[in-house]
């Protein structure tokens, strides 16, 4: 897999992660504080589409993982 691609599959985890953690009625609730890191999650990827910087992606390529378009 290319940086970009992994970056992807971390962020959409983390996302469902946290929505499921953070909407009561859901079998894995722990608490709503969970859908703050949702928004975190959200507004890294915002924050990389405007700045086309993304640290995430810098530190995989830094551990070798191929960069890709």
């Amino acid at each position: 897999m290319k940086s970009w691609q992994i970056v992807r599959l971390v962020a959409g985890t983390f996302i469902l992660a946290s929505l499921a953690m953070g909407i009561e009625g859901s079998p894995v609730f722990v608490s709503p504080w969970w859908l703050a890191f949702t928004a975190f999650v959200g507004a890294n990827l915002l924050q990389s589409a405007l700045t086309q910087w993304c640290l995430m992606d810098s530190i995989l390529r830094k551990m070798g993982v191929e960069p890709g378009c």
